[in-house]
């Protein structure tokens, strides 16, 4: 959809300069910011990482005086509590002398939310607030999960063949997609907190699951392994960063000398015990990468909050093996629906995207 005026155009730009947050910013939310006078850029900005300057800061501070009478465009509200590493940014608006703010959103962090934009109204500072909104919440849907609900955005992937398929009768399962759409998956990696998986693709694979992506970051890895059937030699063990094991049991001496840790749990696993766990830890973003089970009960217990579908150009054929197994929607009105569908080509392959409708379509 094309832009409708000038101060889209700009808020475009401050989303784009808020990517280069990706993986980087969290858990703070991804922020790009630039200040406009005379019809002309001067300076911009962006969140860097958590504790480092708020993108309005780093704009403004580049700016200096010249931002004197000038418009700020943010891609959210700027904050203005204390409880933070780093100064209020109402404040530092207020200082630089600009005239008007435009942000794409308010902040959903109930700290700020509307307060920012009453005090720079408060100071005399004309503020609007909507613009490429639907735009910025997906770009922060992981932080706004989190600080309303205080446990991870949760992305199920699975890589399959056409006829749904994630590993061939035997069990091999490298590599059903191509070249590009790893590639893809990588960048995914590196903009999430944790990647989970459980102890049959350990087994299975054999895999690293980090993000090998220039400039990206390696997520923390989450293991469900509830009787440590694990080989310990594992890649996912020895390859940093961080593995996190559930588990039932206690830690062998060379997974905890490795720098190994457990999260520990009795009787029944449940994931959304399991996701609230992850949420006290800090973690904001969860990426699902398992196998059949796996995939069955995160839909099962209603954790997914986007699917990630990759299709390629096979025909495995049998019957082992499915992408969500499971006792299956007996009715089809029981079936998990995906609301915002988008389809991509990705070289030979087809990913589909979509957010999955809970509560009954909500």
């Amino acid at each position: 959809m094309p832009l409708k005026n000038q101060d889209e155009i700009y808020m475009a730009r401050a989303l784009k300069l808020a990517m280069k947050g990706w993986g980087l910013a969290s858990p703070n939310p991804m922020v790009g910011a630039l200040v406009v006078k005379g019809g002309k850029v001067i300076a911009e900005g962006f969140h860097e990482r958590a504790g480092a300057p708020h993108a309005e800061a780093v704009a403004l501070g580049l700016a200096g005086e010249r931002a004197r009478g000038a418009a700020l465009y943010v891609s959210l509200e700027p904050c203005c509590h204390l409880k933070k590493r780093t100064p209020p940014c109402t404040g530092v608006i207020i200082r630089s002398g600009v005239k008007k703010v435009v942000a794409a959103m308010l902040d959903p962090n109930p700290a700020v939310s509307g307060k920012g934009v009453q005090e720079l109204r408060g100071a005399g500072i004309e503020v609007k607030t909507g613009v490429l909104e639907a735009k910025t919440k997906i770009l922060n849907e992981a932080y706004i999960k989190y600080i309303i609900t205080g446990t991870p955005f949760v992305t199920l992937k699975v890589a399959m063949s056409l006829d749904g398929k994630i590993a061939t009768s035997a069990g091999q399962s490298k590599w059903i997609t191509g070249q590009a759409a790893r590639r893809l998956v990588h960048r995914v990696r590196s903009g999430v907190d944790a990647i989970l998986t459980a102890v049959g693709t350990v087994a299975a694979d054999d895999p690293e699951m980090t993000a090998r992506t220039k400039g990206g970051k390696n997520p923390i890895r989450v293991v469900i392994d509830p009787e440590l059937g694990s080989p310990l030699s594992s890649k996912i063990f020895m390859t940093p960063p961080a593995t996190f094991v559930v588990t039932r049991k206690t830690l062998p001496a060379a997974l905890a000398s490795a720098g190994v840790e457990a999260i520990n749990f009795k009787g029944q696993l449940s994931l959304e015990w399991l996701m609230k766990k992850l949420g006290a830890m800090g973690v904001t973003s969860v990426l699902i990468e398992g196998g059949s089970s796996l995939n069955a009960h995160a839909f099962e217990e209603g954790v997914v909050d986007k699917a990630m579908f990759f299709y390629g150009p096979k025909i495995l054929g049998g019957t082992r093996f499915p992408a969500i197994a499971g006792q299956g929607a007996a009715r089809l009105q029981d079936a998990w629906r995906l609301r915002d569908l988008t389809i991509k080509k990705v070289d030979e392959d087809m990913l589909v995207t979509g957010y999955v409708l809970k509560n009954g379509g909500d």
